[in-house]
């Protein structure tokens, strides 16, 4: 299943799932209407309902056999999945080739830092930022976990059980700020420093999360190419790793480090300037283009 919020015909957000195999967005809560199934209006709140997936099966059934709440996808505006996390949890320095690149050693346990929500990006927007400010803005291509059910204390065997699915993100950093800081957060938080999207998408559809290819290109440049096996620590240990520090709740987002190629440990640098296109994208999930421009 492909979780997306979107827009059609209004400014609103709805949330919806994605049928690619008939390219299809299923507007939820027309569906939900018409079975008076009442539906949350936010991601994090339909994620934290008892048995969101049967209701979900239920409804995307219900609209292929009647038509009813289907948008033909390329007519709607997905939007980032995940409107507003209660937290935003970023690993640092979790692919070797990339620890290596900036001249680091390998970390003993997962290195944690966070972004504020208002770094929520949605796919094919803008990447907006003022040249006064920074002048060193990277791109960072990033699997992200998105939790499903509440978590706290988790063994490392059950760790996934807790996940609602798998989204592209890509953690856009202001290297100037972020060397200049002690800490990482400024550097990682500018406004809309944090696209999202295109969908959520569950297990039963992603095979197998670390074996996907992951990428990055830059006006249409290959700078980040690798796969999610190369992942230091892995999804359950990230997800154990996180809960035994704090309870994960429903709609969390967790993005699981980035691998090597980033622009700041090129020679020269290759920093995102005004007019650039970045994409970046993972194998069985899709992929986030975001226009770059100055604010």
């Amino acid at each position: 299943m492909r979780l997306v919020r979107f827009a059609a015909d209004s400014d609103t957000a709805d949330l919806g799932v994605h049928r690619s195999e008939s390219d299809v967005v299923v507007d939820l809560d027309t569906v939900g209407d018409e079975l008076d199934i009442g539906l949350p209006a936010s991601m994090p709140e339909l994620l934290a309902e008892p048995r969101w997936r049967e209701k979900l099966d239920l409804l995307v059934t219900h609209a292929a056999e009647t038509g009813i709440g289907e948008h033909d996808a390329e007519t709607v505006e997905l939007l980032a999945p995940i409107e507003a996390p209660g937290k935003i949890i970023c690993v640092g320095l979790n692919y070797i080739e990339h620890v290596e690149e900036g001249g680091q050693e390998r970390p003993e346990n997962p290195i944690l830092f966070s972004k504020f929500t208002n770094a929520i990006n949605d796919p094919d927007s803008a990447i907006e930022w003022d040249p006064g400010l920074t002048e060193e803005v990277d791109y960072e291509a990033e699997l992200a976990l998105v939790v499903g059910d509440r978590a706290r204390r988790v063994d490392p065997t059950a760790a996934t059980d807790h996940l609602a699915g798998y989204t592209v993100a890509n953690d856009v950093s202001a290297r100037d700020l972020q060397f200049a800081d002690d800490q990482w957060v400024r550097g990682k938080s500018l406004n809309g420093f944090c696209p999202l999207g295109p969908a959520i998408v569950t297990d039963d559809e992603l095979d197998d999360p670390e074996g996907c290819s992951i990428w990055a290109e830059l006006n249409g440049e290959r700078l980040q190419d690798s796969v999610t096996s190369n992942l230091i620590f892995d999804i359950d240990t990230l997800v154990s790793f996180c809960s035994d520090a704090f309870t994960l709740e429903p709609g969390d987002v967790i993005l699981t480090g980035t691998p090597p190629g980033v622009g700041a440990f090129r020679e020269p640098p290759i920093y995102l300037d005004d007019g650039d296109t970045i994409e970046v994208g993972i194998e069985g999930i899709g992929s986030l283009t975001n226009h770059c421009r100055h604010d």
